[in-house]
């Protein structure tokens, strides 16, 4: 367990322990939240919140020194936030919880510490005309400056001035009430998140490939069962460690593992065979891996020929990329690109798991739907322990694109630009669906747009001072702007620039719900009441709406905004009509789609989600059981439909899910019907495509938007590291995590840094056409001696995103993050 404080403003919100979630990533590990009496810990260890001097990130006003108000270093005095004191939580395992099994990172068992008032806002903050400097306000004073300067903004220059900025991070709730007052109340079409910059890549993928996109088609622990794992671009040990047992208990069992990364990372270390290519090139990779397929005779014709459609095009495709030319473009030998196809189609079940490695790139989409192509070409795709995944990053990055935030978007995963989807959607919400807007700008473009056609931004739960590619240029848009306001938990960098900031209850302080990688829909309940001057996001809006001329649409109480939301996702592509706070609690999470009610002797309700999808809790290392003859997964037997996606389910619109009566006992309703069990597995029966088939995507190679040439020689990569998390907002803040990851480095080979005269620590520059980050060296032999590598946690100086490139994406407008040339210079040169 971790003991960790948090001060006394606090009371917990009930005296027992609470079961709850982590705040970060998507595994969402399940934890327990246990009150602290008065009196069971010491009360004067060292702060991990900022001193009472000059803090050490961007100044209040728009200057670059150091702001006079709190720093985001340690204090220098004792701290304030002991284990002891009334309203403290301590983080106690939860082991029956079947993702994570009680396992949890240093990044979850410190979670509590951003509670403390040391480190968050705890009143609201105005910029005051007279001194330019952010100062207390009141509630009143802050909700009425944010109304008049977003309906002023669309009154003078149209109602696409306002935008809209949401994040990954919040609730589905707090998502779909986002997209809801986007829409409704300021009429904007200028709403976008920072999911876009996570799997947009993969989603698009996935829904030109199967017709629907949920990041993993499976439950976790599919994965420990299959005998094959391709891993893409992603550090698992690092990003989410507790789902690194996955592979662990998958080579325990006999399976292989591929990873594919341009560097030898602790995830790699553990891997049956590392393919390191060049950045870039994942594309040409998985193309040249599906040739040979081809050229071995490998295919699954029989798959190909009964559940898909457009091989002949991709295979054409594919067989462009001969394997001494995907050597020369990625810099992986022939040799073992022959063993990573023999390793994947030796096995009796293969999947392929991608991340942002090859996602973050502008031709994300391709390179996923090449590795999707791969899948389906060996059959590896709705059968039972095989398919393509993607691993999804931030904490509701699934459920905060499925309801409402993102561009193009309505609740329910439902198009923005179908005139079926508008008319059921504004039905809900008590609007004409021709008064809704259109589809807007994708994230960086709406960055980029700040100042100039969009003039005023309401900013939620995102730092894209820090995260967003082309940084400085992203910082510069935002200082144009004509008003900012900005709600969150801490004063981030993108906070302090604000006209408004508004203090923001946590996870631990409210309760919603989150949906995780595995499209799992969990239910995150509130252990402590909210400090006296913090309000939730889902007040806020409806305090903002109310003072716009909505007084009714926006309630505060989650579970009545879940309620709506269901009824709005009916019967579409993620169907949450069937989901009730109750459920998710007595069956720890229920997969999406679930729509409210299955006719009897429907295959699709024959079973619900059971234990069998997990490891038993009581054994957490042990692999999960051989698949037995009464396993619904054995793949001799007929496909079940409960794992599977079926149109005759998902258009059972749940129209008639009642909000007066959300625990109602669904068996009520008609002995004719009974509840839908979720659907943990998806196409096995078949694709969620018009046909029902799997669609190939005919890709082809095409370099990165930026090689490296003689000016700028050598390549960039991003990425994350253990004790750090997104753009550091909260993690930074914790004095233990900065102990152990306490600033950005350059991460290059001694090749590299022989050429260039460089020794360990130093301090060099990495410079882009877009800007300069400086940074220590780390030399190591992890990586390839054409690259360098730089983690994105951090604003100032080292400020990764400073120097990657915004190059978009075609389809999914995804930044390419991930590849950039770059030149490495004397940090004073």
């Amino acid at each position: 367990m971790a003991h960790v404080p948090v001060p006394g403003e606090h009371s917990p919100a009930s005296s027992d322990p609470v079961d709850t979630h982590c705040p970060y990533c998507s595994l969402q590990c399940g934890m327990t939240l246990r009150p602290v009496p008065p009196g069971d810990g010491p009360g004067d260890g060292p702060g991990d919140g900022p001193g009472d001097g000059p803090g050490d990130g961007p100044g209040d006003g728009p200057g670059d020194g150091p702001g006079d108000g709190p720093g985001s270093g340690p204090g220098d005095g004792p701290g304030d936030g002991p284990v002891g004191r009334p309203g403290g939580v301590e983080v106690v395992e939860r082991t029956a919880f079947p993702v994570n099994r009680g396992a949890l990172c240093g990044k979850g068992r410190t979670a509590p510490a951003v509670l403390s008032s040391r480190v968050r806002l705890t009143e609201p903050l105005v910029r005051r005309p007279d001194t330019g400097r952010l100062e207390p306000a009141t509630w009143e004073e802050a909700l009425d400056r944010i109304a008049e300067g977003l309906e002023s903004t669309g009154r003078a220059y149209g109602r696409d001035a306002v935008g809209v900025f949401g994040g990954g991070g919040l609730t589905n709730e707090k998502a779909y009430a986002l997209g809801k007052f986007a829409r409704v109340v300021l009429g904007t079409s200028q709403i976008d998140y920072n999911g876009r910059f996570c799997m947009s890549s993969a989603a698009a993928a996935h829904q030109r490939a199967f017709g629907l996109d949920r990041g993993l088609p499976f439950p976790l622990a599919d994965v420990s069962r299959t005998g094959c794992v391709v891993l893409v671009g992603s550090n698992l040990a690092e990003t989410m460690p507790p789902a690194l047992r996955y592979l662990t208990e998958l080579k325990e069992a006999g399976g292989r593992l591929i990873v594919v990364d341009p560097r030898r990372t602790r995830t790699a270390e553990q891997a049956d065979l590392h393919l390191a290519p060049r950045p870039g090139t994942d594309l040409a990779l998985a193309l040249g891996l599906l040739h040979l397929v081809v050229a071995e005779g490998r295919v699954d014709e029989e798959f190909v020929e009964r559940r898909t459609s457009g091989w002949p095009e991709a295979r054409a495709a594919a067989m462009a990329h001969w394997p001494e030319l995907v050597e020369r473009i990625t810099g992986v030998p022939v040799p073992e690109l022959r063993k990573a196809v023999t390793m994947f189609c030796d096995a009796e079940s293969s999947m392929v798991l991608t991340a942002r490695g090859p996602e973050q790139q502008s031709k994300g989409t391709d390179t996923v739907g090449a590795w999707i192509n791969l899948c389906l070409a060996t059959g590896r795709a709705g059968r039972p322990l095989s398919g393509y995944g993607c691993l999804t990053g931030q904490g509701n990055g699934q459920g905060g694109r499925e309801h409402g935030q993102k561009a193009d978007q309505l609740p329910g995963y439902r198009k923005l630009d179908d005139p079926a989807a508008r008319a059921h959607v504004a039905a809900v919400w008590g609007v004409e669906p021709d008064d809704l807007p259109g589809p807007g700008r994708s994230a960086y473009e709406l960055l980029d747009a700040l100042g100039q056609d969009v003039r005023a931004l309401l900013l939620m739960g995102s730092n894209p001072l820090v995260s967003a590619p082309r940084a400085a240029h992203v910082e510069s848009r935002l200082r144009s702007l004509d008003f900012l306001a900005v709600a969150d938990v801490v004063l981030s960098e993108t906070a302090a620039l604000a006209d408004v900031v508004l203090p923001v209850a946590q996870w631990a302080e409210e309760t919603g719900t989150m949906t995780n990688l595995e499209g799992r829909v969990l239910l995150r309940r509130a252990a402590l009441t909210p400090p006296p001057g913090v309000r939730t996001d889902l007040w806020v809006l409806g305090g903002l709406a109310a003072r716009l001329g909505w007084e009714k649409g926006f309630p505060a109480d989650a579970e009545e905004v879940f309620e709506e939301l269901r009824r709005a996702s009916a019967g579409g592509p993620a169907d949450y009509s069937g989901i009730t706070y109750r459920r998710i609690a007595e069956e720890d999470g229920v997969f999406w789609p679930c729509p409210e009610r299955v006719e009897r002797g429907d295959s699709a309700g024959a079973e619900s989600v059971r234990p069998a999808d997990s490891v038993r809790p009581a054994d957490p290392v042990r692999p999960a059981d051989p698949v037995s003859p009464a396993d619904p997964m054995r793949a001799a037997d007929p496909v079940s439909a409960v794992d599977s996606v079926s149109p005759a389910d998902s258009v059972r619109a749940a129209d008639s899910v009642s909000p007066a009566d959300p625990m109602r006992p669904a068996d009520s309703v008609s002995p004719a019907t009974h509840p839908h069990p979720g659907t943990p597995r998806l196409f096995l029966d078949r694709f969620a495509t018009a046909d029902g088939r799997a669609r190939f995507a005919p890709v082809s190679h095409r370099p990165a938007a930026e090689e490296p040439d003689a000016e700028y020689p050598v390549l960039l990569t991003t990425g994350r590291v253990l004790a750090q998390y997104q753009s550091g907002a909260q993690t930074r803040r914790v004095g233990e995590l900065n102990e152990a990851a306490p600033g950005p480095y350059v991460q290059l080979h001694p090749l590299l840094a022989e050429r260039l005269g460089v020794d360990e620590g130093a301090s060099i520059a990495v410079v882009s056409r877009r800007g300069r980050a400086v940074a220590p060296a780390r030399i190591s032999r992890d990586i390839r001696p054409d690259t360098v590598f730089m983690p994105f946690h951090w604003a100032g100086p080292g400020r990764a995103n400073t120097v990657t490139n915004p190059a978009l994406d075609p389809v999914s407008r995804m930044p390419e993050f991930k590849v950039c040339a770059v030149r490495l210079e004397p940090a004073g040169g």
